[in-house]
C-alpha cells in the first residue's frame, strides 16, 4: 500500500506493527527536513503513535503554549499535533489552523482514532468490514490490497449517476467504489475492536458568529493566513492563473509581505484560444523574477494520458483538471510547495449562478428595488441575462430540474436515469438554495471538496504540497457570516475582496468581470485525430457498451456532431472516455489472480 502511493512521499518511509494494527507512512519532508521528522511517531510515554498528512500552520503558537508542560525534540508541526493530541484530546482539532488528515493509535486501549481537516482539504479514504478497517490518503492502495485479499468490489451506480447526470462528485461519503468510502470533511472517527464511530467535530454553520467590519480587516486577515502558509523549510511558490484570486495571492505576496523571489506558474494556450489569460498574467512579468509559462495541448495530454488516469482513480469533471495536472508537473522540477486560490469563489460568491441565489433571496424578502438594481447592473457589466436563468431554474420544482438535467446530459440511459433519478440528493444539496449564504454553505457542504480531491491528487502525483490561503478557517467564518453585499454588490462579485485588494492589485485584473477558471480549450481537443481515436475506443470497449449506464448510439451520433463542429461537447465526451478507464479496473487482471492462487490455502 505504501508503494502505490510513494509519489505522496517520496523522502522518507516508516511503518509501525504490533498485534493486530499496521500503520504506514510515506513521507514529502517540508517541514524539519532532518529524521527528527520521520513517522510513524511515537509519543515520549510510548502510548501514542501517529502519522500525519498536511501542514498545522500555526505550530509555532500551538508549541509556545505547549512548551510549559512539554519539551520538544523537533522542529515539526507533527511533534506539535501528537502533543496537542496528548495534552487536550481530541478536543485539539478546534486549535488546529491547518490542512490535515491523521491517525492515532492508543495502545494502551487498543483504539484508533483519526480526523479530518475543517474543509476537506487533505483526504481520509476507508473500507470497514465486521473485521477490518483499512485506511489511505488514496483510493488505489486500498482497492488494490482488497483485491488481493480477494473481495468483491463493485462501481457505485448512484455514483455514477450524479456524476453523468449533474458533474458532481463528492457530495457525501461515497465514492465511485461502493465499499470504499471516505471521512468527510470536519469529521473524525473512533475505531474499537470492530467497529467504527464517526462523529462530526466541525461544522461551519455553527461558527458563523460576526461577520467583516469592512475590507481593511478581510485585508489584514488575508495577509496573515498567506503569511501562516509560507512556514516551510523549503521554498513556497504559487498558482497564478491571471484571475482575481491568484492574483490577489500575488500582490499580497509582493505589495503586503515584500517577497517577490517566489516562482510563479501560470498555463497558457496561445492568444485568443479558449482559456488563455496570459494577457493578465503579463501585469507581473515586471514584478515577478520567476514567472514560468506552462503550456498544456492535445499531445501533451496524451502523452500524459496513463499518467492522468493513473493519478486519478475516479473520473474527474472535464479537461480543466489536466491543465493543472500539467502545472504540476512542470512545477514539481523546480520546488515541492505552492499556494493556490482554490475556495475564494465558494465562500465570495464568485459562480455566475451565485446572482441566481442572490436574486432569489432579493425577490423573497420583497427587496425588489434592489433586486431591480442588481439584474440591471448585472447585465450592464456582464451583458446576459444568465443570472435570472438560474433564478428561474432554482425556483421550479424538482422534477423540471430533473427533466432539464436528463436533456442536458443526452447519452445517459433511460433505464439508468429512471432507476436512481429518485435516490439523487443533487437537486437538493445544490440547486434548491432559498439565499445566497444557503447557497454557499451548501457549496462547503457539498461541492468544495471535489475540487480539494482534484487539487490534492495532482498535486501529490508530482510530491507538490498545495496549500490554499483562501481556506483558512478565519476568512470563511467570517466571510459568510457577513451579509450578501459583502459577496455580491451593484452586479459584481467577491465585493469585499476587491475593495480589499484596492491599491495592492492592478487595477485591470481587480475591476475584471468575467470568469474563466482553468478552463482550456477542451472541444478543440477532443477534435483533434489524437482523441478522435480515445473516444472512439472509449464507445466501442465492452465495459462501456455493457454497463447499461449509456445510450451508445446516442453517444456515437452526438460525437460525430461534435467533430463537425455542429456540438461543443468536450465534457460528455470525457466523461465516456473516462468512466470506460474506469470500468475496466473491475475487470481482474493476471497479477491479482495470481496473487489469489498464491495465497490459496
Amino acid at each position: 500500500m505504501m508503494q502505490r502511493q510513494r509519489h505522496r512521499g517520496p523522502d522518507d518511509v516508516g511503518t509501525f506493527i504490533e498485534d493486530n494494527i499496521g500503520l504506514g507512512f510515506v513521507r514529502l519532508s517540508i517541514l524539519d527536513l532532518t529524521s527528527a521528522g520521520h513517522q510513524p511517531m511515537i509519543s515520549d510515554d510510548g502510548r501514542y503513535v501517529l502519522i500525519f498528512n498536511g501542514e498545522i500552520y500555526n505550530y509555532l503558537e500551538i508549541k509556545k503554549e505547549l512548551s510549559y508542560t512539554y519539551e520538544f525534540q523537533t522542529r515539526s508541526d507533527t511533534e506539535v499535533l501528537l502533543k496537542a493530541y496528548c495534552h487536550w484530546g481530541d478536543d485539539c482539532l478546534r486549535r488546529f489552523n491547518g490542512m490535515f488528515a491523521f491517525a492515532i493509535y492508543d495502545r494502551r486501549t487498543k483504539t484508533l482514532f483519526a480526523a479530518r481537516d475543517r474543509f476537506g482539504v487533505k483526504p481520509f479514504y476507508y473500507y470497514l468490514t465486521h473485521d477490518t478497517f483499512v485506511f489511505a490518503s488514496e483510493i488505489p492502495p486500498i482497492f488494490e490490497h482488497v483485491r488481493r485479499l480477494g473481495k468483491s468490489l463493485q462501481p457505485d451506480d448512484q455514483v455514477l449517476y450524479d456524476y453523468l447526470m449533474h458533474s458532481r462528485t463528492d457530495v457525501d461519503e461515497n465514492t465511485f467504489v461502493k465499499q470504499i468510502k471516505k471521512l468527510k470533511h470536519g469529521q473524525c472517527v473512533t475505531v474499537v475492536r470492530n467497529e467504527a464511530k464517526v462523529k462530526c467535530w466541525y461544522q461551519l454553520q455553527d461558527h458563523l458568529v460576526e461577520g467583516w467590519s469592512g475590507p481593511e480587516e478581510y485585508y489584514d486577515t488575508l495577509k496573515s493566513a498567506i503569511a501562516l502558509r509560507l512556514r516551510s523549510d523549503v521554498p513556497v511558490g504559487i498558482c497564478l492563473s491571471g484571475g482575481l484570486d491568484s492574483s490577489s495571492i500575488a500582490s499580497m505576496l509582493i505589495n503586503g509581505l515584500h517577497k517577490s523571489d517566489y516562482y510563479a506558474f501560470s498555463a497558457i494556450y496561445g492568444d485568443g484560444r479558449t482559456g488563455d489569460e496570459r494577457s493578465f498574467i503579463q501585469e507581473y512579468e515586471s514584478q515577478l523574477e520567476n514567472l514560468v509559462y506552462v503550456l498544456p495541448t492535445e499531445e501533451t495530454l496524451l502523452t500524459d494520458f496513463d499518467d492522468l488516469m493513473r493519478c486519478h482513480f475516479e473520473p474527474f469533471g472535464g479537461l480543466s483538471i489536466y491543465s493543472q495536472f500539467k502545472v504540476m508537473k512542470d512545477a514539481s522540477s523546480h520546488l515541492n510547495v505552492l499556494m493556490d486560490g482554490q475556495g475564494a469563489d465558494e465562500q465570495l460568491g464568485g459562480y455566475p449562478y451565485f446572482f441566481g441565489s442572490f436574486f432569489r433571496e432579493l425577490l423573497s424578502t420583497g427587496q425588489i428595488l434592489r433586486l431591480l438594481h442588481e439584474a440591471k447592473t448585472y447585465y450592464k457589466h456582464h451583458r446576459s441575462f444568465q443570472a435570472l436563468a438560474y433564478l428561474g431554474y432554482y425556483m421550479v420544482p424538482s422534477k423540471v430540474k430533473s427533466a432539464i438535467s436528463y436533456r442536458a446530459a443526452q447519452g445517459v440511459s433511460s433505464s439508468f436515469h429512471q432507476k436512481h433519478a429518485r435516490d439523487t440528493q443533487i437537486p437538493q444539496k445544490l440547486y434548491d438554495p432559498k439565499s445566497l449564504k444557503e447557497s454557499l454553505l451548501q457549496h462547503f457542504e457539498s461541492k468544495l471538496e471535489h475540487n480539494l480531491k482534484w487539487n490534492d491528487l495532482n498535486s501529490m502525483y508530482f510530491s507538490v504540497e498545495l496549500r490554499e490561503p483562501f481556506l483558512d478557517y478565519r476568512l470563511v467564518e467570517k466571510t459568510l457570516a457577513s451579509p450578501a453585499e459583502f459577496q455580491i454588490r451593484h452586479g459584481t462579485t467577491k465585493w469585499i475582496l476587491r475593495e480589499a485588494m484596492r491599491d495592492c492589485l492592478p487595477e485591470r485584473i481587480r475591476t475584471r468581470q468575467d470568469k474563466i477558471g482553468f478552463e482550456n480549450p477542451a472541444n478543440d481537443w477532443m477534435r483533434s485525430p489524437l482523441f478522435q481515436r480515445k473516444a472512439d475506443e472509449a464507445l466501442a470497449s465492452v465495459a462501456f457498451t455493457q454497463s447499461g449506464y449509456f445510450d451508445v448510439e446516442t453517444c456515437r451520433e452526438r460525437l460525430k456532431l461534435h467533430r463537425q463542429g455542429s456540438l461543443h461537447i468536450a465534457r460528455d465526451i470525457w466523461k465516456w472516455i473516462e468512466v470506460a478507464n474506469f470500468l475496466k479496473k473491475f475487470t481482474p487482471t493476471e497479477s491479482t489472480v495470481k496473487d489469489r492462487e498464491v495465497s490459496a490455502p
